[in-house]
Formats: structure tokens, C-alpha cells, sequence
């Protein structure tokens, strides 16, 4: 509920005219400081309360999309991966006020609100793809399965919870502070356990999933592909990879590339982003032995341009409260 009130604080003032002065100051001065600024997008989309995907998810509506879109391009210079991936070699260098666009997850709206957005602008982007998604309907994100299970089950419907009981749900606050609470318990525990819990949630809710996982297909991806967006690895099945034994790390990072590989070509992005930014020691190590040149995690802030944590580098999320002045602020090297 604090968190709540003070993102909505925060949304309020950064649309005041005091802020807007503080960010273009901010702005001006964060031209003197070179960086890398990440921006980390999931779905554009409007939302709807029939939505059987997790509408938490939205980065923004494709209105606001189209102005951050905008404001962008006669802002910053928008670079492309393979841009990125030279200046962490040393083979080149980036404006100081580049901006990497990236998307997670593949989703379907992408190619219908933001790749015409982008294209129209002429701007690069990547987009990362958990592999054993396209194609594959039978296959669905955890968190849109949470979803329906807390939030579409019928009445009185016993959740199981994270300390071993069963929760009856109710009221419409109550799911969602119950979904709130384990949709972040379920990303601090192994990974079987949490399969475990997972298939006792949604086999608790008993609501259906739908026939499609809301993931482009294969043939999609790769007309994107030809089209100028470069595709990058989001591992296989999506897991927290810090939840997992060493030997399935290694699998689920080399499986992501091959199979993308495979589909799209031999020249696919060799970088990847962690799905929930579960990176560890281990994880690192990995992704250095299956000769990805950079991964990127969920920690906020923005990147130092010589590359000190190559496999460790931040990303600004833009979520669905994020205005325009926020946007703003946090690109004029806000973190550093």
C-alpha cells in the first residue's frame, strides 16, 4: 500500500512544472557524463479487464509508446546491439547519449503497436525471445497462469499460500494482494519447488488457459528479423536461472541460442536477458563458458561506457505509470 501511494506520489509531481524544469537541468548536465542507457520494455498494450494475460506486464499504452518513441528519436541516439556489443570489445565507441531499446518476452503486440512505431522513426531495437515459446500454445508464462488462477478463479476458491495453507478467496483487493505476495515468493525459491507450487496453484484455480501464449510465432519472428530487429536469447523455458542446479544454467542459456540459431540464423545477437533478472555467480559463469559477449539484468541504472559487468549490466524499466518526465529524468543518467 506504501509502495502504491508513494509511485503515485511520484507520478503526480513529475507531471508539475517544477519537475519538468529539474529535468531538463538534469538533462543538460548528463550530457557531460557518457553512458549507456538500457531501457527494458514488456508489452505495449491497452488495458482491458478481460485480459487473461497478467496486464501488470504493460509497459505502456500504444499512445504513450508513441510519444516516448518520439521524444527519443530527437533526443538520443538510438543504437543497435551490435553497436553495443563493439564498444564492450573496445572496437568502437558510443555517443554519450546512447540508448539501447529492448523488449522481453516476444510478445504479439509488439509487432502490432511497437515495430511500426519504431520503423516509422527508422530506430533499432531487440527484442528477447524465450525459445520454447513461438509455436508452442501449450506453454505459458508463470505469471500470466498466476494470474488467471488467483484473479479469474471462481469464488471461494482455496489458493494454496506461501506458508503451507490455503488462503479462500474473496474480495477483488484481497486476490490481488495475495497474487502481489506470491508472484514475489515464487521468484525466491529452487526452481522445482517452484514448478511444484505452481501446478498446485493453477490446478486450484482450474481456470483454462487460453489457446494462444500471447508469444510470436517463428515465421513472425523472422520476418522481424528481415525487417532490421535483431533477436537475442531470453533463455529456453524462462526460468530464474539462479533457481537452478549449475548443469540446467548451462542448459537453458546454450539451448536459448541454438534453438534461435536454428530459426533465425547464425547471426543472432550473442547477448541475453535474464528472465526476472535472476543472474548469480554461477549464472555469470555460464553465460562467459557458452561465449555470450553480454548479459542484461533487471537492477536499475544506468551503464559506465568501458563495461566493467559485461554479464551484469542495468536496465531503466519502463512500466505503465512511467510519464513522459520520468522517462526523461531517469535517461539524464539518473543512478549513475
Amino acid at each position: 500500500m506504501i509502495a502504491t501511494t508513494l509511485k503515485q506520489f511520484a507520478v503526480n509531481l513529475s507531471e508539475t512544472t517544477a519537475f519538468g524544469t529539474v529535468v531538463r537541468h538534469m538533462e543538460r548536465r548528463g550530457r557531460d557524463k557518457p553512458s549507456l542507457r538500457v531501457l527494458a520494455y514488456h508489452r505495449i498494450d491497452t488495458a482491458n479487464p478481460d485480459d487473461v494475460y497478467y496486464p501488470g506486464l504493460i509497459s505502456a499504452s500504444p499512445k504513450q509508446f508513441a510519444a516516448q518513441i518520439d521524444c527519443l528519436a530527437n533526443s538520443h541516439y538510438v543504437c543497435t546491439m551490435a553497436e553495443v556489443v563493439a564498444a564492450s570489445r573496445g572496437e568502437s565507441s558510443l555517443p554519450p547519449d546512447a540508448v539501447l531499446l529492448t523488449f522481453d518476452d516476444a510478445t504479439t503486440d509488439f509487432a502490432e503497436h511497437a515495430w511500426p512505431v519504431l520503423k516509422s522513426h527508422g530506430l533499432p531495437a531487440t527484442v528477447f525471445v524465450p525459445t520454447a515459446y513461438p509455436d508452442n500454445p501449450s506453454v505459458h508464462f508463470w505469471w500470466d497462469r498466476l494470474y488467471r488462477a488467483v484473479m479469474l478463479s471462481p469464488a471461494e476458491t482455496q489458493m494454496p499460500a506461501p506458508d503451507g495453507t490455503a488462503v479462500m478467496l474473496t474480495t477483488r483487493n484481497q486476490r490481488r494482494r495475495l497474487f502481489r505476495l506470491l508472484k514475489e515468493y515464487l521468484k525466491t525459491i529452487p526452481h522445482r519447488q517452484f514448478q511444484k507450487l505452481m501446478q498446485a496453484i493453477a490446478g486450484a484455480g482450474g481456470v483454462a488457459d487460453p489457446v494462444n501464449n500471447n508469444v510470436l510465432g517463428w515465421s513472425e519472428l523472422r520476418t522481424l528479423a528481415d525487417e532490421g530487429l535483431t533477436l537475442a536469447p531470453h533463455t529456453h523455458t524462462h526460468p530464474m536461472l539462479n533457481q537452478l542446479p549449475d548443469d540446467e544454467i548451462c542448459d537453458e542459456v546454450t539451448t536459448s541460442l541454438a534453438v534461435l540459431r536454428e530459426q533465425i540464423g547464425a547471426d543472432v545477437s550473442r547477448t541475453l536477458a535474464y528472465p526476472a533478472g535472476g543472474v548469480s555467480a554461477a549464472v555469470i559463469s555460464a553465460m562467459d563458458a557458452a561465449g555470450f559477449d553480454l548479459a542484461f539484468s533487471t537492477r536499475r541504472g544506468v551503464n559506465a561506457p568501458t563495461f566493467p559487468a559485461p554479464f551484469e549490466l542495468r536496465r531503466i524499466n519502463v512500466g505503465a505509470r512511467t510519464t513522459l518526465a520520468l522517462l526523461r529524468m531517469q535517461l539524464a543518467n539518473w543512478g549513475r
